[in-house]
């Protein structure tokens, strides 16, 4: 099983961009798939975007076109490219990894990190 480290969040004006870096520890790593969800105070989790060992990847709809998900298997790390931050994207961000496919429901995900706070100011 894997442990997950999150990093790189902060304070970020409108417009801005932040990159949050996902480390795991295992050997395993490249066979799971990895996703970033997110929380907003008195919200649900909600799925941000998710990558396959495979690298094939899946993004909401609200962040589309605007983050990018990928994965460094040799470094056993998955980063979030977030570029034209929103105050909508404020949240504490956390990253998942579940053994199978991307998977929206943040149910299906076995270990999670401990989160990253990412605030958009306006």
């Amino acid at each position: 099983q894997v442990q997950l480290v999150e990093s790189g969040g902060g304070l970020v004006q409108a417009g801005g961009s932040l990159r949050l870096s996902c480390a795991a520890s295992g050997r395993t790593f490249s066979t799971y798939a990895m996703g970033w969800f997110r929380q907003a105070p008195e919200k649900e989790r909600e799925f941000v975007a998710g990558i396959s060992w495979q690298s094939n990847t899946h993004y909401a709809d609200s962040v589309k076109g605007r983050f990018t998900i990928s994965r460094d298997n040799a470094k056993n790390t998955v980063y979030l490219q977030m570029n034209s931050l929103k105050p909508e994207d404020t949240a504490s961000y956390y990253c998942a990894a579940r053994v199978g496919g991307i998977n929206l429901n943040a149910k299906m995900y076995d270990t999670w990190g401990q989160g990253t706070q990412v605030t958009g100011s306006s």
